[in-house]
């Protein structure tokens, strides 16, 4: 990790700190605002609407105000990209959103059933491209499957990973880099 990096992360950990032990808002404000355009990105990657992505961006934060204290966050960034997935998920299987959803120029039941079959399939598209990653995952080499893990789905720095696995810095590097080309490759297949 770069000085600038780690600076980077020694800031956010301070913010972090400084809210859970004060419920300083304004901490928690000006650590989430660095992110916010990517909360905003990715809600409007799961609702396609502007104006439900901006409503969720504001009930993230609002999430977070409580969520936070209760939890260890080594990766911020890492950590706010996980809360705000989830809150989108949980939002589209809600029967309020769909209500929602539907009620915008939807007149016919039978448009209304094609909306819910189609969401029916992508969350079937969700469940087999994650069986797919899981098995693409263990085609992985032991080292690339290691690092991967490791960085991906435990959030690990690079620094923790070379300190689990005593490969050095380098290798890890590259292990994480060439497994995550061979996810691309194989899930692509």
């Amino acid at each position: 990790m770069s000085s600038e990096e780690q600076n980077l992360v020694d800031e956010e950990r301070e913010l972090i700190s400084r809210y859970k032990r004060s419920g300083d808002l304004e901490a928690l404000g000006q650590l989430y605002k660095k992110y916010m355009h990517l909360v905003y990105g990715v809600c409007l990657k799961y609702f396609k609407n502007k104006e439900d992505s901006q409503d969720a961006v504001m009930q993230i934060f609002e999430k977070i105000v409580v969520n936070l204290p209760k939890s260890d966050v080594k990766n911020f960034k890492s950590w706010l990209f996980v809360v705000t997935k989830n809150h989108c998920l949980m939002q589209l299987r809600s029967s309020g959103h769909k209500l929602k959803r539907n009620q915008q120029d939807i007149t016919e039941p039978s448009v209304e059933n094609g909306l819910i079959l189609h969401h029916s399939n992508e969350e079937d598209n969700l469940e087999t491209d994650l069986s797919k990653l899981e098995r693409c995952i263990e085609k992985l080499n032991t080292e690339q499957k290691k690092c991967v893990q490791l960085f991906y789905l435990e959030k690990r720095t690079y620094i923790e990973i070379k300190e689990i696995t005593n490969y050095e810095l380098k290798k890890v590097k590259s292990y994480i880099q060439n497994g995550k080309r061979n996810l691309k490759l194989c899930m692509s297949n």
